[in-house]
């Protein structure tokens, strides 16, 4: 009896060496952990589509090598306002961040921020990305972290409670709230009278009449059940908000080649492609089954090209320029033409395959 215990002993051991993880030398591979932190509750959109997938993949296709702990909820620091200079000093190894908390440092990177330029969130993450890729300028604004991946959420839309907006004039004297910034002005360059204040407080906004509507993304619909409250949804692309994955430089210069190769393999425009439109795109195909189960009506509206065009003119172009020239004045020589750059891919982009989350990300 020993001596088959002895046997098998002798035999898991040898499966066991031989299964082991080794480097060429033969002797172990190295392996990490890198604490992931992000700002969401895990059953958010983003961590249910984007954030944990990824840190599975992460681990996949490192094999086994990275593993990624989470961190959710803000629970290492503040996101908005600490995010940065958290990661630099390794209180997380990786995180999300919005690149518009903190303004001016990163504003060149909100590039397809302004209104009435993107159709959807998977197509302005791309574009994000490469121009990114493309201009130094934008590295530049990033030099102090290695960014992983950046992308944006779909574009705000309008919805209201009482009336449809349908034409340009429909806009006058409506309380509407938006994003700080570009949003207020582009509201008062529509006609209404733009409200803010944070989006926790839109729901009991909308449904006291303090406001009349707002611009909003899908996700934030779903997220604060503002379809509740809203029954007019007019399908125009308003302004967007750039987001992004950043890691701290050291942890990433720790990596050999091949591990950075692999985990930029499901980062960079993939994870654009994940998180802008696996997450944002995907709340708008969610959102109608979702509003329906509720029992509550959308209606939505699409105005023609003329009115879109009209909107454009009014409320579109003049901040495409007045985000050109605050650009310029911060510095910035080469605004313009990643504007011009941005809006060309748009189009490029467009004429291809718009929804590749589908596929990749079902």
């Amino acid at each position: 009896m020993r001596k088959n215990y002895c046997l098998l002993f002798i035999v898991l051991w040898a499966i066991a060496w031989i299964l082991a993880p080794t480097a060429p030398g033969g002797a172990a591979e190295k392996t990490w952990t890198i604490r992931f932190h992000y700002e969401q509750p895990p059953t958010a959109p983003l961590p249910t589509y984007g954030f944990e997938p990824w840190a599975k993949d992460v681990e996949k296709v490192t094999r086994g090598r990275v593993k990624v702990q989470i961190h959710s909820g803000d629970t290492l620091f503040k996101t908005k306002s600490d995010v940065v200079e958290s990661v630099k000093l390794g209180i997380a190894d990786a995180a999300f961040m919005y690149a518009w908390s903190l303004t001016p440092k990163f504003d060149l990177t909100d590039v397809m921020g302004v209104p009435f330029i993107v159709p959807n969130a998977e197509i302005a993450g791309r574009v994000t990305w490469a121009l990114f890729q493309k201009f130094p300028e934008m590295q530049e604004q990033w030099k102090d972290v290695k960014v992983l991946t950046m992308w944006t959420t779909d574009p705000y839309v309008f919805i209201t409670t009482k009336k449809q907006i349908k034409v340009l004039e429909d806009f006058k004297g409506m309380k509407m709230r938006v994003t700080s910034g570009m949003g207020v002005d582009m509201m008062k360059l529509l006609g209404g009278v733009p409200v803010t204040f944070p989006m926790p407080d839109s729901y009991l906004s909308l449904d006291k009449g303090v406001i009349d509507g707002m611009a909003a993304p899908g996700e934030a619909i779903t997220g604060f059940r503002l379809y509740e409250i809203a029954k007019y949804y007019t399908m125009v692309p308003t302004t967007c908000v750039s987001q992004q994955l950043i890691m701290n430089k050291n942890t990433w210069e720790g990596f050999p080649p091949d591990i950075q190769q692999a985990i930029m393999s499901v980062s960079g425009e993939s994870g654009a492609i994940r998180f802008g439109g696996g997450c944002f795109d995907r709340a708008w195909e969610l959102l109608p089954a979702t509003a329906k189960k509720a029992g509550k009506e959308m209606i939505t509206y699409v105005p023609p090209k003329e009115e879109m065009n009209r909107l454009i003119e009014k409320a579109g172009k003049p901040l495409w320029e007045a985000w050109i020239k605050k650009m310029e004045s911060a510095g910035y020589s080469s605004a313009r033409k990643i504007q011009e750059e941005g809006i060309r891919l748009v189009k490029e982009y467009s004429a291809g395959k718009t929804d590749q989350w589908r596929t990749m990300f079902p």
